[in-house]
């Protein structure tokens, strides 16, 4: 079985006219919902004016690519590391539940340089978009991404350099040959480690978009003709069997063109780690249907998989005391007192990481593995919520959270949540713009256009300026 020869040629194979309808209308909707994502962070995300000194010390700007919310340009490759890397600033872009991943924030933004450095239209780009969600997907399926992540791997980087070097390499024409070298390139440069939930270190974020990178990398060195490996994810050493114990890799090419990963994504309607999403769900519409009140609550339980307690769970003690925003987007505790507290859980709800009503209700909340969550996962990143409140149990289980492929969020949402994300940067109307021309890409005759929909009208004091 050549694994590797399929999808190269199943990416170089892909057109937005032979797309199901359905899967070009969602793949819009990814890439609108990521842009709002690198929008804010470009302005807000804590990381920011480093990862920006960082790029300009290194010499990725001062060229020709764009950054969305960012009147600067960049070099390809810093595009696509910048752009990424903001894309998961906020940990509120996209998810595969199953994969364990965030499939568009490396493909998405090397799709996007790939097509400014060949002057692409936007139907090609949207088509490197599908091939690069289909690639990091399958593989995350074949691993599968749970023994990955118990070898401490990020999926999101490991398996999105492929990802990203599928889109980058569909939107250059890379015939299958060439596309085979591309992910044979990437395997030189796929890597990811959890280590960041140690301390709440910015590694998340910059080693996704450094995979983004890495992928174009891989695909521009392919289209010049360098040979990369053509085994790269069933050979001796490849992917699958350098990365995880006991891979499947069968599931890789399973109904490949016929059932696309991509409508298996869902969106984040919290800017927090997925695992967590079900359990707010819980507790907002407990809190609603019962009038509960912050004061009124005696003990709170999240009952969560296995996979769910080593993110947001586990050590106790860490959980119910972050410090800071990348502690509190992987905390259970802190999400549920947030939205125990406020009935909501946005981005600017990290401000409230000091709130004395919050810190009131952290020692409340603890989080447990439940049988029942976990024989649901990993097709539903499912949680339970139990509140002891009144002298009273609640309880609630939420199978499939907001935004899930069966619990997707309409265009109306979607634009909501861009507008909430963007219109703090851009203005109104400016994001509204944008919001059009990122629905409207398979229409554009040059991606380009699109970047520059994203500068902001006027210079707007951002991080890192």
């Amino acid at each position: 079985m050549s694994i590797t020869r399929e999808l190269a040629a199943f990416t170089a194979g892909i057109t937005v006219e032979g797309l199901p309808a359905e899967v070009t209308r969602r793949a819009r909707f990814l890439v609108l919902d990521l842009i709002g994502n690198i929008v804010r962070a470009r302005a807000e995300a804590e990381s920011t004016p480093a990862l920006l000194a960082g790029i300009r010390a290194l010499g990725l700007g001062g060229g020709s690519a764009g950054v969305f919310g960012d009147s600067s340009r960049y070099t390809p490759m810093g595009a696509a590391l910048l752009n990424a890397t903001l894309g998961h600033s906020l940990d509120f872009d996209d998810t595969h539940a199953a994969g364990s991943l965030h499939p568009g924030v490396t493909a998405i933004p090397a799709a996007l340089a790939a097509g400014e450095m060949a002057d692409a239209a936007g139907g090609d780009v949207l088509a490197g978009i599908v091939a690069g969600y289909e690639v990091a997907c399958r593989l995350a399926l074949a691993l599968p991404a749970g023994e990955h992540y118990a070898r401490g791997f990020h999926p999101t980087a490991t398996c999105g350099a492929f990802g990203a070097a599928a889109a980058a390499g569909r939107v250059f024409g890379l015939a299958p040959a060439a596309m085979q070298s591309a992910f044979g390139i990437a395997l030189s440069q796929s890597a990811g480690s959890l280590e960041f939930l140690v301390d709440g270190a910015w590694t998340k974020r910059f080693q996704v978009g450094w995979s983004s990178m890495s992928g174009l990398a891989a695909a521009c060195f392919a289209r010049e003709g360098f040979k990369g490996p053509l085994s790269a994810f069933e050979g001796r050493h490849g992917f699958l069997r350098a990365y995880a114990p006991s891979p499947c890799p069968e599931r890789a090419l399973e109904n490949l063109g016929s059932v696309f990963e991509l409508m298996n994504t869902a969106v984040k309607p919290y800017p927090s780690c997925r695992f967590g999403h079900a359990g707010i769900d819980a507790a907002l519409a407990l809190r609603a249907g019962h009038g509960l009140r912050p004061e009124e609550i005696e003990a709170v339980t999240l009952g969560t998989s296995q996979a769910g307690m080593r993110l947001i769970g586990e050590p106790a003690e860490k959980k119910a005391d972050p410090k800071n925003v990348v502690d509190g987007q992987f905390s259970g505790p802190f999400v549920l007192a947030v939205a125990l507290a406020t009935g909501g859980m946005a981005w600017d709800s990290y401000r409230l990481l000091g709130d004395p009503l919050v810190r009131g209700l952290l020692p409340k909340i603890r989080c447990q593995e439940d049988g029942e969550i976990e024989a649901l996962f990993p097709m539903h990143m499912a949680g339970k919520v139990t509140i002891q409140a009144r002298g009273q149990r609640f309880e609630k289980t939420v199978r499939v959270p907001k935004g899930e492929p069966g619990n997707f969020l309409t265009e109306a949402e979607l634009r909501e949540k861009f507008a909430g994300l963007a219109e703090p940067v851009l203005e109104q109307a400016r994001a509204a713009a944008l919001a059009d021309a990122a629905l409207g890409i398979a229409e554009l005759a040059n991606v380009g256009s699109l970047l520059r929909e994203g500068r902001p009208a006027a210079p707007a004091r951002l991080a890192g300026d």
